[in-house]
């Protein structure tokens, strides 16, 4: 064997380098989150060549003393954690004290800083094998700037990694896009080229909020997305979640943040999808932008060295939480606050900002926004969301939708009067829709998909008012497990118990099923259980079997629905739209398809052109 000898600091530091520094967007998510951390409230941010040439970042923090400057380009050196017991509660973005070591190691950086108690900065750069840093002075205003250029010159072998100019900036874009949306009181300016591409100024009031959502997510989704604000204990949810009808074929419009932190965790995108289990279509995305807060010392940042994960101490609950809080706001978006959304919105179809020279720390105002005129989104605030799902035993036959108990309306002839949010029905399309007449214009209804939700909305409730009702097996089905499974079946007995199932452990690794809901008895109940057990150990929480019974409950009702070509009376039609108005989610259908649509009497005018 070779000797055992001890690495330069260079090597040492071009090492760790490998865990901090992939690309230029890596590099700008260390120097952003310094910023972040010294108190910054503007940011400057230059690139070139994608991030490759150049990254220079200027902030207004607290800056960094003179004497501390050399200590900052050397690895595990930090002013944010002192002693083990900091890390129990980490509060800040950055804090394990290689970035900027690591980042010095493999491109050319020089960091000038200054403090409100210094009358003129100093520079400072690391060089040479030994990583030797030298100080001089350097005129600076109360900030830090970083200046990092030639990015892995002396490091070809990574070099060579680096995509095109356009693939690097894309991706370096896509970092500052996340920590604009985590700081909404700080503002963010960034060049490209010496061309101004946005220009973010900070706003803390709701409608500045959404504007900067907007310009960064699109307007779009402002204009479809449900404001959500809720409380439960220690935790608290808020943040912008789109409408289902908003879904994406790719899961590239999601952001969380945990205290302001973005991350990507496996707990929270299981607890997301579950929410929208039962509205979106196959193979759709949901979008939004949702912020967590909670006790610190309750989540372990330190798991990943890019700090993209985070570890939960009470995965159960916090997954629990996530879930009910979007489960309920997504139920009670009812057709009267879509309307009432759009009827107030503000035009966020000019929102991005691009090519806007705003200079340095001018704090220039955002232009093109149209006149305020409310505010877009929906707004649902609660204190204690959580909505039982549970369910019991229907019957197989199901009638055929029959409400004749609303007599024939016509509009009121006052538009003071009261209007119902779908209005009144005047004709049937094809056998196929419903058209209505309401204050806005006309509503086109999907006859069946609504029919559909109203239905199976009533089969669920109606499931879960009764009980589940289950049947012992007259042959208790053996199945073979991991004892970490046969023991987390011993655990989350009662949860079993509450859905119909009873599991019995008959040896280290085997389980029997001795019981089973009703609804399930034609259902693979092997595969089902093993897939729940999976969940409740990596997740602490399942809604597998609940999901199983709505997809029963789901095909049930689709059969059951009015089909096309049925023609209805001007009674039944007024009857299903009465009844969407008081469904949750009747919106979409059972598989995720709007049940809905409104042409506003505008949009009308405009497409006949009527006084132009």
């Amino acid at each position: 064997m070779r000797k055992i000898k001890l690495l330069s600091p260079r090597l040492a530091n071009q090492i760790a380098a490998g865990e901090v520094v992939e690309r230029p967007s890596s590099v700008i998510k260390e120097l952003l989150e310094n910023s972040l951390d010294a108190g910054a409230t503007r940011l400057d941010i230059d690139v070139e060549d994608g991030g490759i040439k150049l990254i220079r970042v200027r902030d207004n923090g607290s800056g960094i003393d003179k004497e501390d400057l050399s200590l900052a380009l050397s690895r595990h050196a930090t002013s944010k954690i002192y002693e083990l017991d900091d890390l129990e509660a980490v509060a800040t973005l950055g804090f394990r004290g290689e970035a900027l070591a690591s980042i010095s190691s493999v491109a050319r950086l020089a960091l000038i800083s200054s403090t409100q108690e210094n009358d003129s900065g100093w520079q400072v750069v690391a060089e040479g094998r030994d990583m030797e840093t030298q100080l001089s002075p350097a005129p600076h205003p109360r900030g830090t700037t970083v200046e990092v250029r030639d990015l892995f010159f002396n490091t070809p072998a990574r070099r060579k990694f680096l995509r095109t100019e356009k693939t690097e900036y894309t991706h370096l874009e896509d970092v500052v896009k996340r920590l604009a949306l985590s700081r909404f009181d700080v503002a963010f300016n960034l060049r490209h080229n010496g061309r101004t591409i946005y220009s973010w100024r900070a706003g803390d009031t709701q409608l500045e909020r959404e504007r900067r959502v907007a310009q960064i997510c699109g307007p779009a989704f402002m204009e479809n997305a449900v404001h959500i604000e809720i409380e439960r204990g220690n935790y608290r949810l808020w943040g912008w979640v789109a409408q289902p009808a908003f879904s994406r074929s790719q899961a590239d419009l999601q952001n969380f943040y945990v205290n302001g932190r973005a991350i990507r965790d496996k707990l929270v995108g299981h607890a997301v999808r579950q929410a929208f289990q039962d509205v979106l279509h196959h193979g759709r995305h949901p979008a939004f932008v949702l912020y967590l807060e909670l006790d610190a010392s309750t989540v372990d940042v330190n798991v990943h060295p890019t700090k993209h994960e985070v570890r939960f101490r009470d995965n159960r609950n916090v997954h629990d939480f996530i879930y009910s809080s979007l489960h309920h706001a997504l139920a009670n978006v009812r057709p009267e606050d879509t309307l009432d959304r759009q009827l107030h919105s503000v035009d966020y179809s000019q929102t991005k900002i691009e090519g806007i020279a705003a200079g340095e720390f001018k704090g220039q105002e955002n232009v093109g926004f149209a006149e305020e005129r409310g505010q877009s989104p929906l707004y649902i605030k609660g204190s204690d969301p959580f909505l039982s799902t549970s369910s019991s035993v229907v019957r197989e036959q199901m009638a055929v939708y029959s409400a004749l108990h609303q007599p024939p309306q016509d509009l009121p002839e006052s538009p003071s009067e009261d209007i119902p949010p779908l209005g009144y029905a005047i004709a049937q399309l094809k056998g196929i829709y419903i058209l209505a007449e309401n204050a806005q214009g006309l509503i086109m209804v999907d006859m069946h998909a609504a029919h559909e939700r109203v239905t199976y909305e009533r089969m669920k409730s109606a499931f879960g008012e009764g009980g589940i009702h289950a049947q012992p097996l007259l042959v208790p089905e053996s199945i073979a497990v991991s004892e970490k499974e046969a023991d987390c079946a011993d655990n989350f007995q009662s949860i079993f118990q509450s859905l119909g199932f009873e599991l019995q452990r008959a040896g280290p690794e085997t389980l029997l099923i001795r019981q089973i809901p009703i609804i399930l008895q034609k259902a693979k109940v092997e595969q089902l259980v093993r897939d729940v057990l999976s969940d409740l150990i990596e997740h602490g929480s399942s809604e597998r079997i609940q999901h199983h019974i709505n997809d029963i409950l789901s095909t049930m009702t689709c059969h059951g629905s009015v089909r096309a070509n049925r023609k209805l009376t001007i009674p039944e039609m007024n009857a299903l739209l009465r009844d969407m108005e008081a469904t949750e989610r009747s919106g979409q259908c059972n598989h995720g398809r709007p049940t809905w649509l409104l042409q506003s009497l505008d949009d009308l005018d405009k497409m006949f052109m009527r006084g132009q």
